[in-house]
């Protein structure tokens, strides 16, 4: 005897899929819901922080001029042995320059040869200790910065927390016109020591 399948069980499979596109439906609503709620607090925070630069001291803000973008010189990887008196240890440093305009870069890429020594002299002179710290690379890209417009006749001014030796007390020196800087920042695109 054939059994009569019961009518329940057709409906089973229907009942399924109005959950599975119920579920799917909600957690759809959610996400979206999600989204536009994170898009809503990013905007209320780029506003508080458009107010709060008001109230507070001026932010410097860098503003890219799209007629006139960096200019940016790379220097070939230095690689130098340190002054590490305890272990021999070197140190790799990719060197890029950011210059005022292309024809200071230009100008600065006759200067090559010079800008180099003069950097490979000042990283020769430098500890793995030095190096390490956030502080020595700060206190390296001023002293670099220095040293590349030097060969091209311009010295600038050093920093004031350069301490003076007993030894050799510094000199005072008539103020010159303070010059300005055809690089206006180093930065550095690798640095590994070893």
């Amino acid at each position: 005897m054939a059994t009569a399948a019961p009518a329940g069980d057709a409906a089973a499979p229907k009942g399924k899929k109005k959950l599975i596109i119920m579920i799917a439906a909600v957690l759809l609503l959610v996400l979206v819901g999600g989204g536009a709620a994170v898009f809503m607090m990013k905007k209320k925070a780029a506003a508080a922080d458009e107010e709060g630069a008001d109230d507070h001291a001026p932010v410097a803000h860098m503003k890219v001029d799209p007629k006139h973008p960096p200019i940016f010189l790379p220097l070939d990887p230095f690689t130098v042995n340190l002054a590490d008196k305890d272990a021999d240890r070197f140190a790799q440093v990719g060197i890029t320059l950011e210059v005022v305009d292309q024809a200071t870069g230009d100008q600065m890429k006759a200067f090559m040869p010079a800008i180099r020594s003069n950097v490979l002299m000042i990283l020769a002179h430098k500890t793995s200790a030095e190096l390490l710290s956030l502080e020595g690379k700060e206190k390296l890209a001023r002293e670099i910065l220095r040293a590349s417009v030097l060969p091209m006749g311009v010295e600038l001014d050093p920093e004031d927390d350069e301490v003076a030796t007993e030894e050799a007390p510094k000199k005072k020196k008539k103020k010159k016109a303070a010059q300005a800087s055809p690089v206006l920042k180093v930065h550095f695109s690798n640095f590994i020591i070893q």
